[in-house]
Order: structure tokens, then C-alpha cells, then sequence
């Protein structure tokens, strides 16, 4: 199955491509894919924004596939669970992502003794060839570091501690990132609730 990932950020791409690898979706890319606005307040809603727009930009171009979207942040408890569905671009569309990260571990210094716990959630939502919608979301919890750590991954991974290893999202591999994430587990639930439709 043919499906177009609503998104130009190439590292959530290539980690929807591993966690697709061997389950028959073939991942695309739609060059002349246009963001759309974002409202402020509702992952679910986004996704779902996201993935009707990109719907409508194929059906425009002649593409009748399927589509893919997700809306994903972190949530840290310390900070009322901010970024949250402004993650991408928390602190000022303007910041670099190492900026933004100094910008959170920077609000945590403020507290005398901040509750370093968070959560990255994903919500995901996908719209089959023939336009019937699917939505489910999942999460991953862990802790803030008090600096970047790691080389690999991106956005907020060098700060966001995964408990059962003690390492950053940017210490592990790709490949242990992609067996804990809340992207595989958000597409695990998804892979599940369109085989349940398949048998419907």
C-alpha cells in the first residue's frame, strides 16, 4: 500500500520509514506537500488537519493514496505540560533546536527543585485510498536532562531521558529509539486497529 507522509521534517520521515520497513507500506513523499497553519491546543486536531490537507493537495495533483500525519510533543510536569502541542517551535519560531532545548533546561534552572519527569506523546492520523479516517495516539514517558546528551536523533531528544535505559533518546541507536518511541508505538496501534478493519 501507497501511502504520502504529511510532513517535510526529514528525521520524523526517516523514523516513519523504519518503522515501517517490512509491513507493506511503501512511505512516500509529496514534493509539492504545503503545510498548513497548526492551531494551539489539540495534537488530534492537527494530525487530522494535517492529513486531510495533504488528502486534498494529492486529489488536486490526481494522486488517489492514502495519507499519514502525526502531531507529536513533549510534555514536562515541572512546566504544566509545556512545550506540549507547540514543541516544534517552543520558545520562538526563530530558535535552532539547540536553542529551544537551552530555552526549556533553562525555565526547569528556574525551580529550586523542578519534577524533571515528561512525556513525548504522538498522535497519528491516517486516511485510507478511499477516504475513511483512522485516529490513535501513544506515549513514552521519561525525565529532562540537565544538558544535551547523545549525537543521534533530533528536536528534544538530547534532553529526554527513556528511564529503562538511563540513556537520551540521542544516546540510543535509531534502532532502540524506534522500539520504545511513542511513534512506534502510536504506528503499533495503528497497524492494529487497520488490521481490525481489514477483518471487519
Amino acid at each position: 500500500m501507497r501511502v504520502y507522509l504529511a510532513s517535510k521534517n526529514a528525521g520524523k520521515r526517516d523514523e516513519f520509514q523504519a518503522l515501517l520497513a517490512g509491513t507493506g507500506i511503501e512511505l512516500l513523499e509529496f514534493a509539492g506537500y504545503r503545510d498548513v497553519v497548526e492551531g494551539e491546543s489539540d495534537y488530534a486536531e492537527n494530525a487530522a488537519l494535517k492529513a486531510r490537507a495533504l488528502r486534498e493537495q494529492l486529489l488536486s495533483a490526481g494522486i488517489e493514496a492514502a495519507v499519514l500525519a502525526d502531531d507529536s510533543g513533549l510534555e514536562i510536569d515541572a512546566l504544566d505540560g509545556r512545550p506540549g502541542v507547540v514543541t516544534a517551535y517552543y520558545g520562538g519560531a526563530a530558535l535552532s533546536w539547540p536553542q529551544r532545548r537551552k530555552y526549556v533546561l533553562d525555565e526547569l534552572a528556574l525551580q529550586l527543585h523542578p519534577d524533571r519527569s515528561a512525556r513525548f506523546v504522538c498522535y497519528l492520523h491516517f486516511i485510507d485510498e478511499h477516504g475513511a479516517e483512522t485516529a490513535v495516539d501513544a506515549s513514552v514517558d521519561g525525565t529532562i536532562a540537565t544538558h544535551d546528551r547523545g549525537e543521534h536523533g533530533f528536536g528534544f531528544d538530547p534532553i529526554f531521558v527513556y528511564p529503562a535505559k538511563q540513556k537520551s533518546f540521542s544516546e540510543l541507536s535509531a534502532t532502540e529509539k524506534n522500539a520504545v518511541s511513542h511513534r512506534r508505538r502510536a504506528v503499533s496501534t495503528l497497524l492494529h486497529e487497520l488490521r481490525k478493519q481489514q477483518t471487519r
